[in-house]
């Protein structure tokens, strides 16, 4: 018995190992985007109040196209580490072709979304003066999105390949990039005109058009990617790669949309209540997302690793992968957890010296502190069950944690329960924990048929039946 324990330990050990190892530099990929929003929201900050509540307002609207199209080029990742493990390098560069056309449709989509919103800000509720500062920062958000997801499929593309560095420092050059803008447009150096939060805005669009322009030239040249590369570039397309790309990628674009749509409308209903609520909201969100960059880029690592076994036909590999991907961010989220709940004051300091602002936003924080490991246990599972096509029932229990749980008792905490924010960051927490306890349990299931009962799984590339149910 002790040894049958001690050999299925070293089995699960073995497997975090190579996780950890594709996880770090995507997670300092995905950190360095974070910090991009980061950045702007601690300079924007310095200009005052307003202009922080007016990011934070463009953020929350301008994140659920950006996230929708973050979750449909998922499939990039999916079907190009299933050809990896399948050694199929001839089906990656297919997925490749046509998986950029459909990043440069995303994009254009989200970014022209932006564009119709612009005239209707006024009908949502918020202060007037936020409104007014929030306009030309949302078109440019908005063209900004273009780059942004052309970027991040090409990204997708060389992580499945198990090449994540080179898009990861390019990625952090685009950081420092836009932290550079920042200083010169926001506050008028080197010549140029104080532009506030209008030059944050022209600030991101340079930087992710020279990013998503030196990530497409890397995957295309780049010599340890040429045997990954279409046979032919200009030749006719297959409706039925289109099919496969959308039928994996739409489910995870609705779930995206809704677990960020719900966080959305929390903003908007910080909007109810002050401008201070909204700019409280905007760090403690920021602080959050920044945290839960690291637990996503070890789902990341996990899907993609998951695909790898699943495309060389190791089923039993699948569960011990994923689990022990989980435990790796419940322990990392933990950390984060105690750092946000002991120092979220100073924390608070470094984005804005409003007393109540700060106050505020270190009463988030410490509910941020105990959704932690929760949103790193929920952002594994749903990224180990990509991993194996699974995508449609952890859509749907998304859309249940977040939209029948979370945002009805927030809003039923804040305002007839009067907790005010707090409340609604309470109610953003007990989603989370159910979308945790759902989405392990559902991974729990799908692996044990396969590793349990060594079933005949879809050949790569076939959806799953209901697009990812094991048989």
């Amino acid at each position: 018995m002790r040894l049958h324990f001690r050999q299925n330990f070293r089995l699960w050990r073995r497997e975090s190992r190579p996780t950890l190892a594709l996880a770090l530099p995507i997670m300092a990929g995905m950190v360095g985007q974070m910090l991009i929003g980061l950045a702007d929201t601690i300079m924007v900050g310095r200009v005052g109040v307003v202009p922080l509540a007016a990011a934070a307002f463009v953020s929350a609207v301008a994140h659920l196209p950006l996230v929708f199209g973050l979750g449909l080029l998922s499939s990039i990742a999916v079907l190009t580490s299933q050809a990896f493990g399948a050694r199929r390098p001839d089906e990656a560069g297919e997925v490749f072709r046509h998986g950029l056309i459909v990043s440069v449709a995303m994009g254009l989509l989200a970014a022209l979304s932006m564009f119709a919103l612009h005239p209707f800000l006024n009908r949502l509720g918020q202060p007037p003066e936020v409104v007014a500062a929030a306009g030309k920062f949302l078109l440019l958000f908005g063209a900004s999105l273009l780059p942004a997801l052309v970027g991040h499929g090409c990204k997708q593309f060389s992580e499945a390949l198990k090449h994540p560095w080179v898009p990861t420092f390019i990625l952090l050059g685009g950081v420092l990039l836009n932290v550079l803008l920042n200083w010169v447009l926001i506050f008028g150096h080197w010549g140029a005109p104080a532009m506030g939060l209008t030059g944050a805005g022209w600030a991101t669009v340079i930087a992710r058009v020279v990013m998503a322009l030196v990530i497409l030239g890397y995957v295309v040249r780049a010599p340890v990617l040429r045997a990954f590369q279409p046979v032919r570039w200009p030749a006719a397309l297959s409706w039925e790669r289109f099919r496969q790309l959308l039928s994996l990628g739409w489910p995870v674009a609705i779930q995206h949309f809704f677990e960020v749509s719900a966080f959305a409308f929390a903003a908007i209903m910080m909007g109810w209540i002050s401008a201070d609520a909204i700019a409280a909201h905007q760090i403690a969100i920021t602080c959050a997302a920044l945290t839960f960059m690291c637990a996503l880029g070890v789902g990341t690592a996990v899907c993609i690793r998951v695909g790898h076994a699943y495309g060389a036909a190791q089923y039993g590999r699948m569960r011990r992968i994923g689990f022990g991907g989980v435990s790796l961010a419940a322990g990392m989220m933990g950390v984060f957890g105690l750092v946000l709940m002991l120092a979220g004051r100073p924390i608070a300091g470094l984005f804005i010296t409003s007393p109540t602002v700060v106050s505020l936003t270190a009463q988030l924080l410490i509910v941020a502190a105990v959704f932690q490991m929760a949103d790193g246990i929920q952002v594994v599972s749903i990224s180990a069950l990509r991993g194996l096509g699974d995508v449609r029932v952890p859509a749907v229990i998304a859309v249940l944690a977040y939209w029948v749980f979370a945002v009805p008792v927030g809003a039923a905490l804040a305002f007839p329960g009067g907790r005010g924010a707090v409340g609604i960051w309470f109610g953003l927490a007990g989603g989370l924990g159910a979308a945790a306890l759902g989405l392990a349990w559902r991974f729990h299931i799908q692996t044990g048929k396969a590793a349990n009962h060594r079933r005949t799984l879809p050949p790569v590339g076939a959806a799953f039946p209901e697009h990812g149910s094991l048989p």
